[in-house]
This record gives C-alpha cells, structure tokens and sequence, in this order.
C-alpha cells in the first residue's frame, strides 16, 4: 500500500486541490493511505470529513484517509510527501508589501524576489528545514514535492541542508499557455484560457526554461503538426493592446525570449518593471474573502450540509498527483516545469542552482531534462537572481544579517544602501516571532 502525506493540508487551496486530484486519479493509485497534516485541529477536521465524503461520492474505495496533527505520525513510512506551508501568509505578506514601500522601494508582488521576497525567504525556510528534519528521520526515501514558496530558495536550501529527493512544483507554466493561447486566436481572453487550460496543452507544445517564475519560452509548436509558431506568436503580439504584457514584450524585444509567466512574477526580478507595473501589490483582502468562501464550502460538503458529486471530477491543474502516478506506473512521463538542482541542465547555470525545466517522471523519481543554452543576456539575468538567492538562503540557515543585506545590495529592486539597511531592520523586527534563527545570532 502507498502512503501519500499532504503537510499543510489545512490550506483550503492546496489541502482541497489535492484531495480532488488523488479522487480524480484513484484507480491509478490503486490502495493507498493518504494522511491530511496540519497545525490547525479544526481546519484538519473539516478537510477530512469532507475527503471521505468525496471519496465514498467517487466510489474511490482504495484510497483511505486519515488525519493527525501530529507531524511525525503523518510521515511515518510515507512512500511521498506533498508539501505546502507557510507562516501565517496573507498577513506576512502584506507586511511584506508594506514595509518595503515605505521606504521607495518599487516592488510588482513582494512575495518571491526584491526585499519581500528575502523576508519571506528568512521565515519559510526554517519551517520547511523543520519539517525536512522530520521527513529524514522516518522517511528518508520519499520523494518530497513541493509548492512552498518563495520556490527557488526553499529549494535551494533543502539540498544544502538535507539528503532528501526534493521536486519544486509551480504551475505558472500555464501562463505561457494562456498568453500564447489569447495572442495565437484560439482563446478570447484569460477567462476562456483558464477555462479551457487541457485543450490548450493539447493544441500548443511549449518549453520554457530558467528559475522560478522567471522562465523564458524557449520553443513555441503547434502540437499537432509542430509547425513552429514563435514568428506568429511574435507577428501577432505586435497588434495586442499595449497593455497586454508590456513588460515581457520589452524582455522579449531586448533579450530575445518571451517569459513564460506574465508580467506580475518576471516583474519581481527586473530593475525595470515599476515603469510598466501598476505597483499595487497583491489583492489581499480579496483573498481573504475567496478563502472564507472556499472554508464555508468545504465545510457544507464535510458536514453533509452540500453534495459531494457537483466536484467530482475537478482538478487542481497541479501536477504533484500526476507525477506520483507516473512514478508508480514508471510511466516515463513528460513534465513541462519542475524546480530541481540544475546538474547540467541548463547550461552557463551553477550545477547547485535550482533551476525550473521540463523533466521525465519513472519509477526512479524526477529527472530533469537537458534543455537548450539560453541567450547571455537571459543567463546573465538568471546570474544575478542567483547569487541573490544564495545569499538570501544562507541568511536563513544562519540568521546571518549581513548575508541578508547582501542579498538586498545585489538586488536589482533596490537602489539605496540607506534604505536598505533600514527596511532589513524594520522586517527583522516586525516579523521576529517568526524568525528564531536571528534571535540566536
């Protein structure tokens, strides 16, 4: 029997997604026991009851369900680990956001790069290493797939720190698809692009190469003759509305590349992107209300109050599932986007980087594939991000603060030393509860 352990199952995004996509693939899985993990007891209950009701409605009667808060009762012999954790994100964040821009600081999202990127990096990778921690010692051969972000860097620390077969998931490759899809004609807009995501991996090949959320579309095919589409592609995005993309049409124009994730993440990493960025961060409150729906219908279907067959059948679009499928059957699977330690995948990258590329899933695990050399201007982009990372996640490891005001210095969103100086203080401080590894420096 296999053993699925989800960390952070609690989420109502990331604990409700994964369960509908373990329902979804159950004959592939055969019998298995998946146990739900999280820190918050009633959260844990609600996405348990209604596991078993999806579940029982799906006839999905290999898959057994069963939920603890205890970390190392849910690890106990877990063949994978999907994990998705955060410290207590929407609020962070938004002090993330805030702070740096109290000091002139023009961050696009402030979660994954530029200063709310490093303070993000200095709590996640901690409780990550705490739960790595517990995965070696009773678990030592799962193959752990992550989504905890900000991706790069929790990765990058994981193979430092541990031994473990880590795999960085990001599902942001779906905005070359959508992108491509709108400027190609065959989808109206974003709408119809998320709506019709399947058939539009089905009509386009894509890959795409680089770091985490700064990828670059590589080769643009049509799937079903392999016509190569990149001369359309470029001819048509030539007559889109200036608004649509800007930032990545000065990227592809002055680098030879189309990013592969819109504007909101490339815009992170780019010294440039306040001039076309809108500069108004994430909409948190929104979230806020999204998850509150998402809780309220979670728990009409665990108490019986809603049916469970109207979301039978719905998936996350996330691939963790998939690729634990695909290892069972050794399948050899193709994966569009995996984050791994580069190891010549990418050439003119560090071998220790991680890097994100298409990869081949079998029983051995994940294994990235080698993916053409990226123009010098792109490598050298992906240089700096790098150097950038090392710096922020060894401040993690070792609450070491001049490591993380190097990290701010070679930053590409920061321009000033004295705010620089200022805004580490003002973050070390404000998120201090979360952030012991400083508290012993």
């Amino acid at each position: 029997m296999t053993k699925i352990a989800l960390v952070g199952a609690g989420s109502t995004s990331f604990g409700s997604g994964m369960i509908l996509d373990l329902v979804a693939h159950a004959d592939r899985l055969g019998a298995a026991t998946v146990a739900l993990h999280d820190v918050d007891q009633a959260a844990l209950d609600t996405m348990l009851a209604a596991a078993r009701r999806l579940a029982a409605a799906a006839g999905a009667t290999g898959l057994h369900f069963e939920a603890t808060t205890d970390l190392r009762a849910a690890l106990e012999g877990a063949g994978f680990v999907i994990v998705s954790v955060a410290v207590d994100r929407l609020a962070t964040w938004q002090r993330d956001w805030e702070i740096p821009r109290r000091h002139g600081v023009r961050q696009v999202l402030g979660e994954n790069g530029g200063p709310g990127g490093l303070s993000h990096t200095l709590r996640s990778v901690p409780l990550m290493l705490g739960v790595a921690r517990v995965i070696e010692a009773v678990a030592p051969d799962a193959l752990v797939l992550t989504f905890t972000n900000p991706m790069s860097r929790v990765c990058l620390a994981l193979s430092q720190a541990t031994r473990l077969r880590v795999v960085g998931l990001c599902h942001q490759i779906g905005a070359a698809y959508r992108i491509a899809g709108q400027v190609l004609g065959l989808v109206a807009d974003e709408h119809e692009a998320r709506a019709r995501s399947h058939w539009l991996h089905e009509q386009l090949a894509i890959t795409a190469a680089g770091i985490n959320h700064l990828t670059f579309i590589q080769d643009m095919r049509d799937a079903q003759t392999g016509a190569d589409l990149y001369p359309l592609f470029r001819e048509r995005m030539a007559a889109m509305p200036a608004e649509f993309e800007p930032l990545s049409r000065r990227v592809d124009a002055a680098f030879g590349l189309f990013p592969a994730t819109g504007d909101g993440h490339a815009g992170e990493y780019l010294s440039f992107a306040w001039e076309t960025s809108a500069l108004t961060g994430y909409d948190f409150a929104g979230r806020a209300e999204h998850a509150a729906a998402q809780r309220a219908q979670l728990a009409a279907v665990a108490q019986g109050h809603a049916p469970a067959t109207p979301y039978l059948g719905q998936q996350s679009g996330e691939r963790a599932v998939p690729i634990i499928c695909a290892t069972l059957a050794d399948q050899h699977a193709y994966e569009l986007a995996v984050n791994v330690p580069n190891r010549g995948s990418l050439a003119g990258v560090p071998d220790w980087a991680i890097v994100e590329v298409p990869a081949v899933v079998r029983a051995a695990g994940v294994t990235p594939l080698r993916v053409a050399p990226l123009p010098a201007g792109i490598t050298a982009l992906l240089a700096q991000q790098i150097a950038v990372q090392e710096r922020a996640v060894t401040a993690a490891l070792h609450g070491d603060r001049q490591a993380a005001l190097q990290a701010l210095l070679l930053d590409p969103v920061i321009d000033s030393h004295t705010s620089a100086v200022a805004l580490l203080d003002e973050l070390l401080l404000a998120h201090a509860a979360y952030l012991p590894q400083f508290a012993r420096a």
